[in-house]
């Protein structure tokens, strides 16, 4: 039987706000990786200019990112194990949040022209 999807059931902004931070984690200039843990702490979060911003050679829209500047996502992601740190200061991504399949990547990264 395959895995179940969502099986923390997250909610869509919990789901965005975690494909945002997974993604965050994969470039370098943005996150450092823990290599004996899996985790992954986010150094910087980019900032929207206009109605979209860039991770890497991804544009992610404004609105699929409200989540990164909510206290109370950042608990809940916490709280489910997938994150630790603090609002806003500082945020590690767990090798649970990591791997953590939102379905969601192909949605809400979309590839830039500039």
């Amino acid at each position: 039987m395959p895995p179940k999807f969502n099986p923390l059931k997250l909610n869509p902004l919990q789901l965005r706000t975690l494909t945002l931070l997974q993604e965050i984690a994969r470039h370098p200039e943005l996150a450092t990786h823990d290599p004996d843990t899996g985790e992954a702490e986010i150094l910087h979060i980019p900032h929207p200019h206009g109605d979209h911003f860039h991770i890497g050679s991804a544009a992610v829209h404004a609105s699929d990112a409200t989540g990164l500047a909510n206290p109370a996502v950042w608990v809940a992601l916490q709280r489910k194990g997938l994150t630790r740190g603090e609002f806003p200061a500082r945020l590690t991504l767990t090798a649970a949040g990591m791997a953590y399949d939102t379905g969601l990547a192909d949605k809400i990264l979309h590839g830039s022209d500039h």
